[in-house]
């Protein structure tokens, strides 16, 4: 029986494979680039732009609060007694903290396109900690129920894990049970920023002269021994600018094209901000600062958190509220990043939002100063009160309030009482 081409080439949904093991049919988009780099997560965080990229993002996904919430009839509130409260708040596993956990994760989701952790339950299926597993070890692959496994390789050997024993978060991918790494993706542009690395490296390595020709007169009877003389004094960065002293008629003649010229600089800021648009990261974040005002500044920062951490963070609650919760927990808890620190904007912006939601009862004192991290007004103080601005009335009230005093007085007397109750009768 013949195989399709089109079945040759794409792999069917229910026997996923996963793109990080390096020795799987995704490994193709690794390897040499267009620049002649080779490029891979590891040597790819060697340049400064990724490096930075994928700092920032999984510095600030693990810098935002995470809480376990319970459903209550007024909407919701935290649940400080619940198992994985603790568990995702404070400490995931007795070697980590929930800030280390979250930024181990992150940096795996962004450089593979996945991030795996093996979940460690009791005997009744309670969940105890969770360790971060290495995604380039994980091969995901079906059993023959068709129930999903993920096997962990190592040197040692190999582990399956049934899928309830995992956390995993895939990112952007075709099928998606599986992620694919934006380095493999994007392997050519990270090519190029690492060719032009290495280039001003051994620019400068050579004493800040690209190359040139020694000319001799006469006949050179041991090249080699002239040439390696010349760049044992002069060549390297430390060399530069000492006085060449040239004997037997012998001339120096560059041939290196002027870094101007090859537009070197230009070409480096622009592969930053190449590598600033694979991960959706404003430029003036990782110090590149041409085209920054302070009023473009503010705007980029608050598209950062709505198009760039909003939606991370929504891939990150849902996968954990999948895996972590069991079948009746879903229905009364869910997990929560709270993004209102970074929501909040400068003092003024707040000062003049609070002052709006609170008189019109939107907001009590305390939820103001529950965002702003202050210690809350006692409820026997009016903390949790909610106030309406009392010169607001019923527009029902006023037409009757207009009507001619035929009472001698007392029409005027009750107008007064009616304002004074804010239009209520």
């Amino acid at each position: 029986m013949q195989i399709p081409i089109l079945g040759r080439l794409f792999r069917s949904r229910d026997n996923p494979i996963s793109n990080t093991y390096f020795g799987s049919n995704y490994s193709f988009f690794f390897g040499s680039t267009s620049s002649g780099k080779t490029v891979n997560e590891r040597t790819a965080m060697q340049t400064t732009a990724v490096y930075a990229c994928v700092r920032i993002l999984a510095e600030t996904i693990a810098s935002l609060p995470l809480h376990v919430y319970e459903h209550t009839s007024n909407g919701k509130e935290k649940a400080l007694d619940h198992r994985l409260y603790r568990i995702l708040h404070d400490e995931p596993n007795p070697e980590m903290t929930s800030f280390v956990f979250r930024e181990t994760l992150m940096s795996h989701l962004l450089l593979w396109g996945n991030a795996y952790a093996q979940i460690i339950r009791d005997g009744r299926g309670n969940v105890l900690s969770l360790y971060p597993l290495l995604p380039d070890r994980i091969v995901v692959d079906r059993n023959s129920n068709g129930d999903l496994i993920y096997e962990y390789r190592n040197e040692s050997g190999s582990i399956k894990l049934r899928r309830e024993d995992v956390l995993h978060i895939p990112g952007l991918g075709f099928d998606g049970l599986v992620g694919y790494s934006p380095i493999a993706m994007a392997k050519n542009a990270v090519g190029m920023a690492i060719a032009t690395e290495e280039y001003g490296a051994t620019f400068f390595a050579n004493g800040a002269n690209p190359g040139g020709v020694l000319e001799h007169p006469g006949v050179v009877k041991d090249p080699k021994r002239v040439r390696d003389s010349w760049n044992a004094v002069y060549q390297g960065s430390s060399n530069a600018h000492r006085v060449a002293v040239l004997e037997e008629g012998m001339k120096f003649q560059s041939i290196g094209i002027p870094p101007e010229q090859a537009q070197f600089l230009e070409t480096r800021k622009f592969q930053t901000e190449e590598i600033c648009r694979i991960f959706r990261v404003p430029p003036h974040l990782v110090a590149s600062l041409d085209r920054a005002t302070f009023s473009n500044i503010e705007h980029q920062s608050i598209s950062f958190i709505d198009n760039t951490i909003i939606p991370w963070v929504s891939r990150l609650e849902q996968s954990m509220q999948k895996a972590l919760f069991s079948y009746d927990d879903k229905k009364k808890y869910f997990v929560k990043f709270n993004l209102n620190g970074r929501l909040r904007g400068d003092a003024a912006s707040r000062a003049s939002f609070y002052q709006t939601m609170r008189q019109n009862g939107i907001m009590s004192a305390n939820d103001i100063r529950e965002l702003e991290e202050m210690n809350l007004i006692p409820e026997e103080l009016g903390g949790n009160k909610y106030m309406v601005n009392a010169a607001m009335m019923d527009m029902a009230s006023v037409p009757k309030l207009m009507e001619p005093d035929l009472e001698g007085g007392e029409k005027e007397n009750e107008t007064k009482k009616v304002l004074e109750l804010g239009g209520k009768r």
